[in-house]
């Protein structure tokens, strides 16, 4: 069980973006996110967008670094993965 996190490398609102994972729980996810202090409106269907700025911090609390296809991997074989619906519709926790 362990929380993941990905370069900062997706742009959105005029910032650089990381996504943070977990491959065990979506409460263990929202368990350090809120010890980070990352807001819950920053969760978005199976992960958090954390700005680069905070990046350094999630890592400090003991988020590992790896990349974003390895993220996506690891979310899919914990059956954590929630895709965007082709519907447009967002997907419930």
């Amino acid at each position: 069980m362990a929380l993941y996190i990905d370069p900062p490398t997706w742009p959105g609102h005029g910032r650089m973006w990381s996504h943070l994972v977990s491959d065990a729980s979506f409460e263990e996810l929202h368990a350090f996110a809120a010890r980070i202090g990352c807001p819950r409106k920053a969760f978005d269907r199976d992960h958090y967008d954390i700005p680069a700025e905070r990046h350094a911090d999630a890592v400090r609390a003991g988020a590992l670094e790896i990349g974003s296809k390895e993220l996506v991997r690891l979310l899919r074989q914990a059956g954590l993965r929630r895709p965007k619906s082709r519907e447009g519709g967002a997907v419930g926790q």
